[in-house]
């Protein structure tokens, strides 16, 4: 039985997501560019996590392991001990958003948690998928016309 709902959002697995008729961003992808734009704003110092967590409303354990895909995918380095903490790993010039939101959800967007590339429609929904790709496409676009720093900077209409 159907509820009109095409994907709910999970906290850490759904990737942006169509939901109810509206895109939504994944709670990793959020809290991994807010996290970055933290670092990105403040770069004489390492931050520790708790710092960026308390800073911007997002749960600590969460965010460590939103960090953990930010390390593995190269965009953040780490120091531990008292003066440790994180760093960009790159300019946040040369740093978009799309390259955060694929370290920490490895697509733009999914449909009921499946990569647009897995579905398979037949009939006269066949062509749907392009329809879905086209969109993301789209969000591509403006994730990779979208640098860290432009965050930071405060050059994106609100």
């Amino acid at each position: 039985m159907s509820t009109g709902v095409l994907s709910p959002i999970r906290h850490n697995t759904v990737k942006s997501t169509l939901h109810n008729g509206r895109m939504q961003i994944s709670a990793k992808a959020d809290y991994a560019v807010r996290a970055l734009a933290e670092l990105a704003a403040d770069t004489d110092r390492p931050l520790t996590c708790e710092a960026i967590a308390t800073s911007q409303g997002i749960p600590f354990r969460f965010l460590k392991a939103v960090f953990r895909d930010l390390r593995q995918a190269g965009l953040v380095r780490s120091q531990r001990g008292c003066e440790g903490g994180y760093w960009l790993a790159r300019d946040p010039a040369e740093m978009t958003l799309a390259d955060i939101v694929l370290a920490v959800d490895g697509a733009f967007l999914t449909l009921r948690g499946e990569r647009l590339d897995d579905l398979g429609y037949h009939g006269p929904a066949a062509g749907l998928p392009g329809v879905w790709r086209g969109m993301e496409d789209h969000v591509r676009q403006v994730l990779t016309a979208t640098a860290l720093s432009d965050l930071v900077r405060e050059r994106l209409a609100a």
